[in-house]
């Protein structure tokens, strides 16, 4: 009977034992489907802060007075205005 029952701890202890390597397999495979999702949400943030900065930069580039005042004269008719042209008000300074 004591051999039975050194045979049944042995495949007890054996079961265990593969137990816990399936468990830490399933964590590790967990683990790098996280890693990979996270540098997945990385490339993407970079290329939207990439984007931003693209968008960023040209808004200034639209905004700037070298683009403007072409552009007012060219579409508008407007032109930068001459010394005789102008003049300041008199007026209440706060």
């Amino acid at each position: 009977m004591k051999r039975l029952a050194g045979t049944s701890m042995v495949a007890l202890a054996v079961a265990a034992f593969l137990a816990s390597l399936s468990l830490v397999s399933w964590r590790q495979r967990q683990a790098l489907d996280t890693m990979r999702t996270l540098e997945t949400l990385q490339e993407e943030t970079a290329l939207e802060v990439g984007a931003r900065d693209e968008l960023q930069a040209r808004i200034r580039h639209l905004e700037s007075r070298g683009r403007v005042v072409p552009e007012a004269e060219a579409r508008l008719g407007m032109h930068t205005a001459l010394d005789s042209e102008s003049f300041l008000l008199a007026g209440a300074v706060q």
